[in-house]
């Protein structure tokens, strides 16, 4: 019996052995697969920190440019109050006139609106000023609104 414990206590201590270098195979792996997942992500946060610049030089530049902010002040009370916004971190004077000429076309709808029958045809020459608009700000030139536009900048200078 004692040969038999020996050879069961060798067979155990063999398997012990056994386990223990394949715990320690395993800990070397996980250490090579820690290493390679730092490589990795120091990589991605470089890639994401270059990434990152590059978009924020890419909104500073249109942020800046006046006629993508006169555009947006074209679209809609929403795209108006964007463009405001937008438009007061750095002032453009592109911008700055067509944020004018839109607030006075938004206020003259408005009042027409409340005018029955020629207020509502006064709104219709008021989309056909808001498309010359929006045109002249896409075109990059200022054009004023007809009739009103010299007293739209005088008013709201301002803004």
């Amino acid at each position: 019996m004692s040969d038999e414990n020996k050879d069961l206590r060798d067979d155990l201590n063999d398997m012990l052995g056994d386990a223990k270098e394949g715990a320690r195979k395993a800990a070397d792996k996980a250490e090579e697969l820690a290493q390679e997942a730092k490589e990795k992500a120091s990589e991605f946060a470089e890639e994401a920190k270059e990434k990152a610049k590059e978009f924020a030089g890419d909104a500073k530049e249109v942020f800046s440019d006046g006629k993508n902010v006169a555009i947006i002040a074209h679209l809609t009370v929403i795209g108006w109050v964007i463009a405001v916004i937008m438009n007061s971190t750095e002032k453009n004077e592109f911008a700055s006139f067509y944020i004018r000429q839109m607030l006075g076309l938004m206020l003259m709808s408005i009042i027409m609106y409340f005018i029955p029958v020629v207020g509502w045809i006064a709104n219709i020459l008021i989309f056909v000023l808001w498309v010359i608009s929006l045109v002249g700000a896409i075109g990059g030139e200022k054009k004023e609104t007809v009739l009103l536009g010299k007293q739209f900048q005088e008013w709201f200078k301002s803004i």
